[in-house]
Formats: structure tokens, sequence, C-alpha cells
């Protein structure tokens, strides 16, 4: 057993090692080069009878594991959408954990449950959200669609599902575009409405919803006999960084009486930034909100911002009450267990509150702009490389392209390129980059929101993308 003295002396040995790594963290490769099953092999089948020493478990951390890791906080990991993190969030991280609060409840937390509600107002007006909404913060987009959509079924169904299951004669159904995250799909699986019941709307050239296309496929399936239950809203579609017509949208679902979930899982970050405040215009429409501070907000994951407009459709939906968790407060305060699907819950709210303080708003706008202009700058180098194409217009520091040689017009040809393209510089160790399509063609995206990017990587990892296309 580790004792206190120990514990003091391989903690600061670690806090020493973690600055260092994030130091120099651009000496690591972005992507590992393993293989599968190449952690595995090196892992002993059958756990220790007797406890080892710290110091040999941190040597095998250091030979065994790291060798093995992708490295989300490189500053030339573009893939995917970030996991970022900073100084703060690590700190906060490290108390909470040592804290090991449980905070379920205003009882067992009273300063957790408090501090998260407060930090929650903060990001209302931080980023200009209708004051009445009500927030929490769960644990990923995924878990908020889902509590958005069971919110919905509830309420739609006079919170008789809750009680009596499913009779069998409720047909409902979810909208989104054919572009909206995966999560809607899974959420409808869950909530027991069923994936063939969410509907796919299809998109305009800029790969946003057709408002039109919408309120079509609800009149259409209301004279079918189902009942319309909610539609899903992207700020910042996963695949291009689409941004659908929120008051357009907001208006059919009004004149339908349909649940209006907004997902801003990624983009919702930049309405810290008044000139990106556009994207959410009619948000009064809205019915619920997500958006992720764990990607581009730089507070580690997991935490992610949930807003409802009815609360007390929200804590009706989940709330149950046995007798050993009763309290005399209930009704003065926010239990938090009531208000999405976990019982048990981590402190959160600390990072976030380390990571706003320690920024300031000023200093928050100040890197998100940061990176937009480092995206407007890839976005010129593209468009100004006769070999390279732009795809889709820049959509905040997200730059959809490809490699095209010129005189090569062959579709096929192109996607198996722009493949070998993006393999090789992941290969490389020194990039990481992933891809998405767009009505057939093969694209690479660039995602310039690391927390430690800087002008220099731009321009580092432009070079490595063209002398690789000229390899090619």
């Amino acid at each position: 057993m580790m004792t206190p003295e120990t514990f003091r002396v391989e903690a600061h040995r670690l806090v020493d090692w973690m600055a260092d790594f994030l130091e120099n963290i651009e000496e690591y490769p972005v992507k590992p080069a393993t293989k599968p099953g190449d952690i595995i092999k090196q892992l002993p089948t059958s756990p220790p009878l007797q406890g080892e020493s710290f110091d040999s478990l941190f040597k095998d951390f250091q030979s065994v594991i790291m060798p093995g890791i992708t490295h989300w906080q490189h500053p030339h990991f573009h893939a995917y959408f970030p996991a970022n993190g900073s100084y703060p969030s690590i700190l906060a991280e490290m108390l909470t954990t040592t804290l090991g609060a449980q905070c379920m409840i205003w009882e067992t937390s009273p300063a957790a449950a408090e501090l998260e509600e407060m930090v929650m107002n903060w990001l209302k007006e931080m980023m200009a959200l209708p004051a009445a909404w009500h927030g929490v913060i769960q644990d990923t987009a995924s878990t908020a669609t889902l509590v958005a959509l069971l919110t919905a079924r509830e309420k739609q169904s006079g919170f008789r599902v809750n009680d009596e299951g499913f009779s069998g004669t409720e047909k409902y159904r979810v909208y989104c575009s054919s572009e909206t995250h995966s999560s809607i799909e899974k959420g409808a699986k869950v909530a027991g409405i069923g994936k063939k019941n969410v509907v796919k709307v299809p998109v305009d050239d800029l790969q946003a919803m057709k408002p039109d296309e919408l309120e079509a496929a609800i009149k259409k399936d209301i004279q079918a006999g189902y009942t319309p239950l909610a539609v899903v809203a992207a700020i910042g579609t996963t695949s291009t960084v689409a941004v659908d017509p929120l008051k357009a949208i907001g208006a059919v679902c009004s004149k339908y009486n349909v649940w209006l979930h907004v997902d801003a899982a990624y983009a919702g970050t930049a309405l810290l930034l008044p000139e990106c405040r556009w994207m959410m215009e009619g948000q009064e429409l809205a019915d619920s909100f997500v958006f992720n501070p764990h990607k581009w907000m730089f507070t580690h994951f997991d935490c992610t911002a949930y807003f409802v407009k009815d609360k007390e459709a929200l804590i009706r939906t989940f709330e149950i009450l046995p007798e050993y968790l009763k309290t005399a407060t209930r009704g003065q305060v926010n239990d938090y267990r009531d208000w999405g699907v976990q019982l048990g819950r981590r402190f959160r709210a600390l990072k976030l509150w380390f990571v706003i303080r320690s920024f300031g708003i000023d200093g928050l706008q100040k890197t998100l702009r940061g990176h937009m202009s480092c995206a407007e700058d890839f976005e010129s180098k593209v468009v100004n490389h006769p070999d390279f194409e732009l795809i889709l217009p820049r959509s905040l520091n997200v730059v959809v392209f490809r490699f095209k040689p010129v005189n090569e017009n062959n579709l096929e040809k192109l996607n198996q390129l722009n493949e070998l393209l993006i393999k090789t510089l992941n290969t490389s160790g020194k990039v990481f980059l992933s891809h998405t399509k767009v009505k057939g063609v093969y694209c690479i995206r660039m995602v310039l929101g690391n927390t430690r990017l800087e002008q220099r990587h731009v321009d580092e990892v432009w070079a490595w993308i063209t002398d690789a296309a000229k390899s090619l």
C-alpha cells in the first residue's frame, strides 16, 4: 500500500513529468505506429498476486503505454474535433480527483451543486443565450441529446411512457439533416423510438438542412399517422461544420408543436464571439441546446453544457425519489441527479470554473479568434495552390479540401489519391488528419483548434501536405 509520504514524493514526480510532457509534446509523434495487438502482447495475462512499487508501474507506463498513445493535445492533431485541455483544467481535475466527491444531490456536495448552477449561468451570459434557460453539466453531447429525446417523448406522451412503457400504438418521428451526428440515431434507439423513425432531411449546397424539406417531411408523416416528436438542428455538423438555419427550422417546429433540440457540440464555443452569434438567430424557439466545453473551450473531457427551456419537464422525466435519497433541502436546491440519466455525478463544474476564471472572457475570445485566423490563412493557401481545391467555404476554424492535380478529373482516382495522401501523412507521425465525403467526394478535414496552435504550425503542416502530394 502506498503511504502518504510515498504519495507526496511520487505526486511531485508525476507533476514534473506532466509539465515536461506538455512543454515538449511536439517531440512526440502525433499518432503512434502501433499495430493491433502491439500493446496487449506486452501485458501479463493475469493480475499480480502481490502489490508492485509505483516505480515499476510508472516505468511500464512509459515503456508500454506511451508508445501507443495518440496525442490529442499535440498542436498537429487536426483530426475529428479537438478534445482540448489547459493547465488550469488539469489542476482542477487533480483537485476533483483528490476530493473524490460524488455530486448526485446538493446534500452530497453543496459546493459542487451551487458552483454548477453558477457556471452554467455564466455561460448563458458569456454566450448571449436566453436568460430563462436552465443549465446542467452532462458527460457528453450524446447523453445530452438522449436526454432531450427522452424529455420530448415524455412531454408528448403526457409522461405516460415512463410509467407504463410503450403501448405499441406510438409512432414517433425524429428529424435531422443527413449530415447530423450519429448520436441522434443512437439516442432514438435507446429511447425506444427506433432508428427507422429517424427521418434524414435533405441539405443544401452548404450541407445545411432545408427547412421546406423538413416541413414537407413532417406533413407527410402526419398524413401517414405518425407523431412528429423532435427535430435536431445542427450548429456545426460533424462532417463539415455546416450550420442549419435555426430560425426557419424553429418556425416549423413551433407550427407543428415539435421539440427543437440544437446540437452545437463543437461549434457552440464560437458563441463566445459576438461575430459568430448569427448562428443562433432564432434560439428563443429552441427547447434544448448542447455544446461541449471539452472540445474547443480548453476544458478536459468530459464536460458537456446542456440547457433546457422547460426545467420541470426535464426533472419530471428523470426524477425518482427512493427513501434513501429524500432530503430536507429538496425543492430549495438543484439536485442534479434529476436532470439526466446519471445518478452518480463527477464534480465537472470545478474545471470549467477554473478555465473561465483563468482565461477570462477576453482570453477565451482571443484564442478562438487566433484559431479562426489560422484557418483563414490555411484556406487561402488551398485556394491559391493549383493542385488543391476547396470543397466548401471555411466554417469557423475548419477547412474541407482535397488534393486535385491539374488535369485530373476522374472522381475515383482523385478519391484514391486523397485517401493515400492522408495515410501517408498520418503514417509519418508528424500530423493527424481525418476525412469526410461530400456528395461522393473524398475530402480532407483540417481542424485548427488545438490549445497550443500557432501560425508556425499551419505553415509546417501545409509544407508537409504539399510535399507529400508531390511524392504521389
